[in-house]
């Protein structure tokens, strides 16, 4: 073996340690000469199903129709991946027999125990057959599903290289077929750390993991180059500092890798995308705000993803709150526009409210779940008159009028709108509503009029801009 190989084959070595020993994954071996290598390995997912308490039955009808759905060659890349995805995320609905009631057969255990009914494991040099057989470095599987693929290269290669390796690979002349499953495409050398994406993400939407590291200026020495907070890590008392490593550790633990692809993964209009870690992290904060029923303000800059973080909240809310509805305000046309574009090239149905008696009809129904409406559709626009404002208000209301469900606020550019008047005609439709404000400029009082104060929305629930620009 030359050199050159001698180098990535101590990276690939190391990694896969890290995998197996630090991580927890099974290691199923070295799968250059194994035959038949695929995306689906039944035995495995057999396996873990039949320990989850499913029937044989059901389960070799739910292993069938995912292995329909996942070697669809008629259908695009990205049109098979979602179908493969939604069965994944949502489980494979099967009926029994005639007049029974449907049973859904869940690949993943997302709720109960994930962790422990869910057998995470990777192998290495995986050969795959297509018109040019081509080998991943490494693939990660969740109970037998390929769910995420790693390319790694020496030190002294660009990770672009790795990149470019992983977008060939999805090629009709190569193996696309097995990434119909994936759901994360990283790739990585030992000085540039690890970059990921997902299925047909182009190499320049290829993103580096950042991540806040609380207990970097307790364990390291802060004035030693060599220990960045990028390159240092901690996982149950033992401290990584390899740059690569620690950015495995953060992204494709086992918690988090179910996270990321249950919770932040979009087909948004032809475009599958995976989260940044600054919406992430926003989310994750919000969320936590959220469950102490507190609001507040994500301070983002522009081109941050600030609408995609409001469509990963919202669903969230929607799957943990049964009476939650959410309305989005935005302060000009062409952001409604945009809201409304968002929301359903994501297949999430949103309703853009008409006028201001439109919205106000709406609030007091039962649907819409999601809405979007501008803020001047809110009665009384005039800040300068607080009279003519609660006159109108109240002129505008139907008597004993009342919002129906848990509204969530969530007010785009909310330094503009969201001070004095505004807020007050807001606060009296929706007096039990919880309030999130997004805004690019700080939370700081200029004047009596002009400000996005702590007395409006709450304290700062993430200020992902700074820590992850």
């Amino acid at each position: 073996m030359s050199k050159v190989g001698q180098v990535e084959r101590a990276t690939q070595n190391r990694v896969v340690k890290l995998f197996s020993d630090t991580l927890g994954y099974t290691y199923l071996g070295n799968w250059e000469k194994r035959a038949n290598n695929s995306n689906i390995e039944v035995d495995l997912l057999q396996a873990n199903l039949q320990k989850r308490g499913y029937a044989n039955d059901l389960i070799s009808r739910a292993i069938n129709e995912l292995k329909r759905v996942a070697d669809n060659q008629n259908d695009s890349l990205y049109d098979v991946n979602k179908a493969v995805y939604d069965l994944l995320r949502y489980g494979v609905k099967i009926k029994p027999e005639v007049g029974e009631n449907t049973v859904t057969v869940h690949l993943i255990d997302w709720r109960n125990d994930p962790l422990k009914n869910n057998d995470f494991a990777i192998a290495e040099e995986v050969t795959v057959n297509g018109q040019y057989t081509k080998r991943p470095d490494i693939v990660l599987y969740i109970n037998g599903i390929a769910l995420g693929v790693l390319e790694l290269k020496r030190s002294t290669v660009p990770v672009s290289e790795a990149i470019h390796q992983n977008l060939d690979n999805q090629h009709d002349r190569f193996i696309k077929p097995f990434f119909t499953t994936m759901q994360l495409v990283t790739a990585g050398n030992d000085t540039q750390g690890l970059r990921y994406g997902t299925t047909e993400t182009s190499e320049k939407y290829f993103l580096t993991w950042k991540e806040d590291n609380p207990d970097y200026d307790l364990n390291i020495d802060a004035k030693d180059e060599k220990y960045l907070p990028e390159s240092y890590c901690e996982v149950n008392g033992q401290v990584i500092t390899h740059r690569l490593d620690c950015e495995i550790v953060r992204l494709l633990s086992k918690e988090r890798l179910l996270d990321l692809i249950y919770n932040f993964i979009l087909f948004d209009a032809g475009k599958k995308k995976v989260t940044r870690p600054n919406q992430y992290f926003g989310v994750k904060a919000a969320q936590a705000r959220i469950r102490q029923r507190e609001g507040g303000i994500i301070w983002h800059t522009q081109g941050s993803g600030k609408s995609l973080t409001m469509v990963y909240l919202s669903k969230w809310l929607r799957e943990h709150d049964p009476n939650a509805r959410v309305l989005v305000i935005t302060d000009r046309t062409e952001l409604d526009d945009q809201i409304e574009s968002i929301y359903k090239g994501v297949s999430e149905g949103i309703y853009r409210t008409e006028s201001g008696a439109d919205l106000i009809d709406k609030l007091a129904k039962t649907t819409p779940l999601l809405m979007c409406s501008l803020i001047h559709k809110f009665p009384g626009q005039d800040e300068g008159d607080v009279h003519k404002f609660m006159v109108e208000l109240t002129a505008n209301l139907p008597r004993n009028f009342k919002a129906y469900g848990n509204f969530y606020v969530f007010v785009d550019e909310c330094h503009r709108t969201q001070s004095g008047l505004l807020h007050r005609g807001m606060r009296a439709l929706l007096p039990n509503a919880l309030f999130m404000g997004f805004t690019g400029t700080p939370l700081l009082k200029v004047d009596k009029q002009k400000k996005t104060s702590i007395e409006t929305f709450g304290t700062y629930i993430h200020n992902y801009n700074r820590t992850f620009a």
